[in-house]
This record gives C-alpha cells, structure tokens and sequence, in this order.
C-alpha cells in the first residue's frame, strides 16, 4: 500500500481522503480549515501540522485545491500555504515523488505546475474529477488524467479506490482540458434544460409531462434525467432537496469561467458555451455566498423572464 499526502481535505477531498484510508492505504492529511482537519481524523487520516509535514514522507501527493493560483503558491510555496520563506511542496517531499493533482484549474496552470514538479525532480500528472461530493463519497468519481503512461499505472490503484472510471486524456495539461469541455456541455445543458421548463409552465405542461416527453424523446440528457432542475421528476436530484448544493454554482461558474478562457485562448467562436458562462456567473454572483446548487438556476430563470403578455380586451364599442 502506498503512502498518501492529501493537501485540501474539504466536501471533495476530504471523502476521497477517508476511501484510500479505508482501502488500507496509509494516508496524512492537510487542510486550513481546522473543521475538515477534524472530519478528516475522524475517518482515519492521520493530520499534519502543515502541508510541507503531510507531504515529507509520501510516494504520491495529491491535491485537491480551489484554483490554479492555490495550486501554484502549494507547489512552489507562497506565504498562507506554507509560510513566508518555505519552499512549498516540491521542496518538502523526497525525490521522485507522484504529484497528483485532482483540482479543476486552468490548463496553463496544470501545465505550469506539471513543469515545476518535474524540474524539482518529481513526477507530476493531472486527474480532475467529475461526480460532485455524492461521487467522491461513494467513490465513483470519474477522473480525467493527463499524464504518462508510467505514472498512470503508478497511480491506477489509488484512482480505482476514488473512482469508479479512469480516462487517459493524453499528456499533461489533458484532463483539464476534457474536464472543462465537459463542464462546458453541462453548464450548458442546464440553463437549455431549466429554459425549457420554464417555457412549459408558461405553456401550461406539468413538470412531470415535459420530463415524460423529453427523458425518452431527443431533448434527453444527463441535466434533466439525473439531475432535472425542478422539484419531483427526479427524486435525488438537489431540486427535490431545496438545492443543497452536489455541485454548487459558485464552482459552475468557475469552470464555465475557465471554459470561456480557453475559448478566448484558441480563438474559438462558441456562442453557447460563452453565453452560459456570463449566465452562471452572475448567477453565482447574485447569490452572495450562499451556498445553492448549480441546477437552481432554473430559479433565476423564472426570475429573469417577464410576465406573459395578456391580450387586451376586443372593443365592442
């Protein structure tokens, strides 16, 4: 079994943390926020003082961060990760260690960090995930990875524990790219999805004779038949749950953000993906930090659309 550093222990990794440690994989956890160090002792990780400690004796190191610019400062050490005049992660593990980074960043910073391991005299690859908090606890996460072949198979079986599938993307860099490519499909499937039911109840279709219509008919997709962003089609889904987030906006957002970046990068002319991503961001924006999932933008739709036109009365005068 391998020894595991995992640095960023919150609602995804600190679940994906506690099933290598119930496969018996010996695993030493960071976080800065003392609540997930807590949760994190609790399922069996033993928790560092600091993330230079978590890293120093590990084979392989994985991160689970909130951007590229956490991931950047954690490698290369920035003052709030490590402390001023530390220097980061790359210099705290032993050499040769398998830096595995599961964050959603951009694919200049997956690559930028990806550099920077290996100039240190490490191994490095990109493994974002798709699944949400539901996935990560139960283990069925899908990973897109880019990396080598050498170090996938290093990683194959801590990734089999965390996930349920694992798709190659190519070299570094790759999963992010299939990440936010898919992440842009999604977003937008969403907001046409919420549209739609929008549209019907203005029409005067229940919730649960459009789905009826489009699960079996070409409007089918993953946003309505497992995630339908109104209340009762789908019990599981957030709608049913008033919209706690599986995966909240704010993070939809994010990525759509990364997505129209990517876009602007490679002179890409897509009007969807680009619509949905300043949709979701004053989404995220208009709920001020409140946590919702990315599904209740159905909400804002319904917000956002003006009353339906009432014909005036014929003049009989």
């Amino acid at each position: 079994m391998s020894a595991v550093a995992f640095v960023g222990l919150g609602n995804m990794g600190g679940p994906m943390a506690a099933n290598l440690v119930a496969a018996g994989h010996a695993v030493t956890g960071y976080d800065l926020v003392p609540e997930a160090l807590e949760r994190a002792a609790g399922a069996g990780v033993r928790v560092a003082g600091s993330a230079a400690e978590a890293v120093a004796g590990a084979d392989v190191v994985v991160t689970m961060l909130p951007s590229g610019r956490h991931l950047l400062d954690a490698y290369r050490g920035a003052p709030g990760i490590e402390g001023p005049g530390e220097g980061g992660l790359l210099a705290a593990a032993r050499p040769g260690t398998l830096f595995l980074d599961c964050s959603t960043v951009d694919v200049a910073d997956a690559r930028a960090a990806n550099a920077a391991a290996v100039e240190a005299g490490h191994r490095a690859m990109d493994a974002p995930v798709s699944g949400g908090v539901a996935g990560a606890e139960g283990g069925t996460l899908t990973f897109m990875v880019g990396a080598e072949e050498a170090d996938l198979a290093t990683a194959g079986p801590l990734l089999e524990v965390m996930g349920g599938r694992v798709v190659h993307c190519g070299g570094p860099g790759g999963g992010q790219a299939a990440k936010i490519c898919n992440n842009m499909v999604l977003g937008a499937s969403m907001l046409a999805v919420s549209e739609a039911f929008v549209l019907g109840e203005r029409l005067g279709l229940t919730h649960q004779a459009l789905y009826d219509v489009m699960s079996t008919a070409s409007g089918q997709c993953w946003s309505l038949t497992s995630y339908c962003p109104v209340p009762g089609p789908v019990p599981a889904s957030p709608a049913n749950h008033d919209y706690r987030p599986g995966f909240a906006a704010a993070l939809m957002a994010k990525d759509l953000g990364l997505a129209a970046s990517a876009l602007g990068q490679t002179g890409v002319e897509a009007l969807v993906g680009g619509r949905a991503a300043e949709v979701y961001r004053a989404f995220a924006e208009s709920l001020d930090g409140v946590p919702r999932d990315f599904s209740a933008i159905v909400e804002s739709v319904r917000e956002r659309s003006r009353p339906p036109e009432v014909s005036a009365e014929p003049d009989t005068g």
